[in-house]
């Protein structure tokens, strides 16, 4: 499932980061690697802001909808 649909709060492990190879690589440069448990912090208006590797790192829904959980 989505990282944006799993509810504020909740922690959950990536399983995968899709999308084309520029995005994945975006992704996986801000700390979204298969394996690294991330924590949804808050979602407003469909953006997010996740905790990775002891940051806040702030999405949008588009960018949320390629890491998989």
């Amino acid at each position: 499932m989505p990282l944006n649909s799993i509810g504020q709060g909740n922690m959950a492990m990536v399983r995968r980061v899709s999308g084309n190879a520029d995005v994945r690589r975006y992704l996986e440069n801000l700390g979204f690697i298969a394996g690294t448990e991330v924590t949804l912090i808050s979602s407003i208006g469909g953006n997010v802001i996740v905790g990775v590797k002891g940051s806040r790192i702030a999405i949008n829904s588009e960018m949320a909808r390629h890491i998989l959980v």
